[in-house]
């Protein structure tokens, strides 16, 4: 403030030269503007003070003021600012507000243009939290292959919280709608202050003697110093090596503590977590039903099946048995003779056929047969056939065979044609 002082003092010569002049409202509160952007400490300062008569605009504007015990000046956060703001400004709240003083000329009022607001003594603590989360990070705490997984159906959960908090009543709430066969135990613990972090341990250390099957650590929203206990290295490391899986519900959803890190499944708020730990009852029950549905349906197609096969296998069976098989044999015997015998008949007439034929032919040939339409057969006493009147001589006795029968004969005279 000393600086501001002197600079002050250095304006006032200026400025008696410009009040020698007439100049409109508009042209002073335009100079006055020009005199607070040129100078470099009114834009860039922190102001701590008081929050008083803060509203947050419909537009995403903040209007509030900061005092002290002497003096108040008024500000604003500008919607497009409000990334820079980590939780909800209320009044009575000792906070530091860094940005640059301008003058709104359409009032003459000069006011703070708030570019990052924080909780009095939350940037302390903010600085240290990111410097602890970059080393335990490095350091490999909060690998994802260092995580447990959560129990798919757990018969017991351990709370590590307050006794007297919200936070055991919403996870029993929901653990009961979900599943009221499900055992909630609670280990009290302190979570705010002085030698709340060594609590919160003592609770997860307890749990892990036990038959537990996941724990809970938790408590309602605050402040970063209220919160402070669970960003604790020591509360991290103890998480990180504890052997049973470990849910963090710390705050709200937009707190992010240490041990949201460390724990193996985070949940942004105590009613999550028991969503996430306990298992829904009925939604078991239906997926139970559905599988029994599923395995009722196979078993019975299964014996279908079999069935099916086991009659195949008796009818092969029966088609290889000995009695089957010469039964078989017999019918093929059966067949192949009545197919023989029919063979056997055609060829038989087949046969028959032809010999008629052949004697139809040799009784054209045969000379007896000829002998019937009056011809005689002529051969000599020896039985050689005379075809010529050259082979036969006068006085030669020769024999005539007729149709029913023969005579012997003595050429008297051949002539010859």
């Amino acid at each position: 403030m000393g600086y501001l002082l002197q600079l002050y003092e250095a304006k006032k010569v200026m400025w008696s030269k410009v009040m020698q002049e007439i100049n409109s409202v508009s042209q002073v509160n335009v100079y006055i503007k020009h005199m607070f952007s040129r100078e470099y400490a009114l834009n860039n300062i922190s102001v701590k003070g008081e929050v008083s008569g803060c509203k947050y605009h419909s537009s995403g504007h903040i209007y509030f003021t900061i005092k002290d015990s002497v003096s108040q000046l008024s500000c604003v956060m500008f919607a497009s600012m409000r990334t820079g703001l980590s939780f909800r400004m209320e009044t009575g709240q000792e906070v530091v507000v860094q940005g640059s003083i301008s003058v709104y000329e359409r009032d003459g009022k000069y006011q703070l243009y708030a570019r990052k607001i924080t909780r009095d003594g939350a940037g302390r603590l903010y600085e240290e939290y990111e410097k602890m989360k970059k080393r335990l990070l490095d350091e490999g705490l909060f690998d994802a292959d260092r995580k447990r997984k959560i129990p798919a159906y757990a018969k017991s959960i351990g709370v590590v919280t307050a006794p007297d908090g919200a936070v055991i009543h919403d996870i029993c709430s929901v653990s009961k709608r979900r599943n009221p066969y499900v055992q909630i135990y609670l280990y009290p613990a302190k979570v705010q202050g002085e030698g709340a972090a060594d609590t919160v341990i003592e609770g997860i250390r307890y749990f892990e003697k036990t038959d537990i099957d996941t724990i809970i650590i938790g408590r309602g929203g605050g402040s970063i110093e209220e919160l402070w206990a669970f960003n604790s290295e020591k509360l991290a490391r103890a998480i990180a090596v504890c052997t049973k899986p470990v849910i963090s519900a710390v705050g709200h959803e937009t707190d992010i503590t240490i041990a949201d890190f460390a724990a193996d499944l985070r949940a942004p708020t105590p009613s999550v977590a028991a969503e996430l730990a306990v298992y829904a009852y009925t939604d078991v029950e239906m997926v139970l039903r559905e599988a029994a549905y599923a395995l009722k349906w196979q078993i019975n197609n299964i014996l279908k099946i079999r069935k099916m096969k086991l009659t195949q296998y008796s009818m092969s069976l029966k088609n290889l048995s000995p009695e089957d098989i010469i039964r078989q044999k017999r019918l093929y015997l059966a067949d192949c003779e009545d197919k023989l015998g029919i063979l056997a008949r055609q060829k038989l007439m087949d046969i028959r056929h032809k010999l008629l034929m052949y004697a139809e032919e040799l009784k054209a040939l045969s000379p007896l047969y000829k002998l019937k339409g009056g011809y005689s057969y002529v051969t000599d006493m020896t039985g050689n056939n005379i075809k010529s009147t050259k082979n036969i001589e006068k006085g030669q006795k020769l024999m005539l065979y007729m149709q029913d029968g023969r005579a012997e004969v003595t050429v008297n005279n051949t002539e010859r044609d």
